[in-house]
């Protein structure tokens, strides 16, 4: 079992996701031949590291209806029925059911809802630190990765292109830069 002892200036307390310093992003292959990224822009969480760090939980919602590729029209199909049926699944969820030690790094295992299907998801997670802010506060950074199938929320439509392959790739990276606030009494 891990200590505090060994995370360098580890913070117990619970942190509020700082939406405007993080980052919730993914990249899924386009036309068998490169990726595209996109980012939600609204999302929340909370995250409350324990004196036992694999005690520590993890909560997050995401608003469905922010996400950004860069492209309106893009945006506006992955919004459809085709793909999160936005107008009846409005948020993503993710809530941790553990946390461990993998060396130097953590493992943050947890349940994802996508489309009101829930699955479990591992996400490798690096500690990036924590500190002091301007403001007299304290900050936390992580940042985290896991890759999921998007059939397997749902989101299961075919694209198939002449010659081959498929316009959309099922497997979808996550990609996540998170600054905590902690909470002050």
């Amino acid at each position: 079992m891990a200590s505090t002892t060994q995370i360098p200036g580890y913070v117990v307390g619970t942190w509020d996701i700082d939406a405007s310093h993080s980052t919730v992003g993914f990249a899924v292959r386009h036309m068998m031949v490169s990726k595209v990224r996109g980012y939600f822009r609204e999302f929340s969480g909370v995250i409350v590291t324990a004196e036992d760090p694999s005690q520590s939980t993890v909560t997050a919602t995401v608003d469905m209806d922010s996400i950004d590729t860069r492209q309106e029209q893009r945006d506006a199909h992955i919004k459809s029925a085709d793909f999160f049926d936005v107008g009846n699944h409005t948020v993503m969820e993710f809530r941790s059911t553990g946390v461990r030690n993998k060396g130097e790094d953590w493992v943050v295992e947890g349940d994802l809802t996508i489309k009101g299907i829930t699955k479990p998801v591992t996400l490798d997670l690096e500690l990036n630190g924590f500190g002091p802010d301007a403001y007299g506060g304290t900050r936390a950074g992580f940042s985290g990765k896991t890759s999921i199938s998007r059939k397997e929320y749902g989101v299961d439509i075919d694209m198939p292109m002449d010659g081959g392959g498929v316009v959309v790739g099922d497997k979808i990276e996550v990609e996540l830069e998170i600054e905590g606030v902690l909470r002050t009494a």
